[in-house]
């Protein structure tokens, strides 16, 4: 008889999807003998490529805004084939409950809507569950969701992805060592720290025999930042622009410590099982923070941008909160710290 297959599809972003392993792990764990295929958008394929107890990864294009019908189409019927006896949408919204709906599993599982505009939900699904408290962390909520397979939850739950090994030397090339890394932007300015924070920090490092690497994602904004801390440290070193995402998950692979705010690279870090020292501001860190030995967060104070706004408008916003002192200080301690064993 072959194996049964089981899709599990989480459409999001690069952080949700490293967020979502603890739970792929725990299907993977009750179901051993199945073959676990997972759904993403194309741009976080590479997270889950190397995961040796995933056994396909599959890769939708993604235009935010766009449905792009004509290019997923093909993948979709691909899928279609596999004839899937299982499959289980993580995200919760109308575009997982179509691809749910149109990839067919005779068992389709999915949260439960809670107001009135979960139409594709209510027809998609075949078994659902109520969304849990959104003040519950991310992990658990995924985790939450496959208690309606039996699936137990895991002792001790924990993000776990894989760099291309190929790429170790590479990565040495670009940051010699264990470094340091501060990554200083978010795809939302409001979540960013101050670009004279960033100086302030880097001098404090700088003096306290630290050498920090330092980073920002590939949009001209976020380059922008980066230009901006620069700037002022003319003699840092930076990662170049433009970093294919498997070379960048080599470099964090290889790092002593990650700094960032909430953003992607915080949870990729953690799931390549580097530590990492998150700052949050705008969300909660109790929410969504890696959890673990090796991993800490500093959290900001009240702001009015903590709901949809992309900029932060208040006068006093939550990232300004957080000093650098204090972010030196928690830098220490970590460092300080026996690095826990990779992945």
């Amino acid at each position: 008889m072959p194996k049964e297959k089981i899709l599990a599809i989480k459409f999001k972003y690069l952080g949700d999807v490293v967020r979502a392993t603890p739970a792929l792990r725990a299907l993977r764990d009750h179901f051993p003998e199945a073959e676990l295929h997972v759904l993403v958008a194309e741009d976080a394929a590479p997270l889950l490529q190397h995961v040796p107890w995933i056994d396909k990864v599959w890769a939708l294009p993604r235009t935010r805004g766009k449905a792009r019908i004509k290019d997923s189409w093909p993948i979709i019927k691909e899928l279609r084939k596999e004839k899937f006896a299982r499959s289980v949408d993580f995200v919760g919204n109308d575009r997982g409950a179509i691809l749910s709906r149109l990839i067919g599993a005779p068992e389709r599982l999915g949260m439960r809507p809670t107001d009135e505009n979960g139409f594709f939900r209510r027809l998609a699904y075949t078994r659902s569950v109520e969304e849990s408290d959104p003040t519950h962390h991310h992990i658990a909520r995924h985790l939450s969701i496959l208690g309606a397979w039996g699936v137990p939850f895991p002792a001790e739950p924990r993000m776990e992805i894989r760099a291309d090994p190929s790429l170790a030397d590479e990565a040495e090339k670009l940051a010699p060592g264990h470094p340091v890394i501060f990554h200083l932007s978010t795809s939302q300015p409001k979540k960013e720290w101050f670009a004279s924070n960033w100086v302030d920090l880097y001098h404090r490092a700088e003096a306290g025999g630290v050498r920090p690497v330092l980073s920002s994602g590939p949009s001209a904004r976020e380059q922008a930042l980066l230009a901006e801390v620069w700037g002022a440290l003319p003699k840092a070193p930076t990662l170049p622009p433009g970093l294919h995402l498997d070379t960048f998950m080599a470099v964090l692979a290889r790092a002593r410590l990650l700094v960032t705010p909430d953003t992607g690279p915080l949870f990729m870090a953690a799931g390549l099982g580097t530590p990492t020292l998150g700052l949050f501001g705008p969300t909660l860190g109790a929410c969504c923070a890696p959890l673990g030995p090796g991993h800490v967060y500093l959290q900001g104070g009240l702001c009015p941008c903590s709901g949809h706004w992309h900029v932060c408008h208040a006068a006093s916003p939550c990232m300004a909160a957080i000093t650098p002192a204090a972010v030196w200080e928690n830098i220490q301690k970590a460092l300080a710290n026996k690095t826990p064993a990779r992945i």
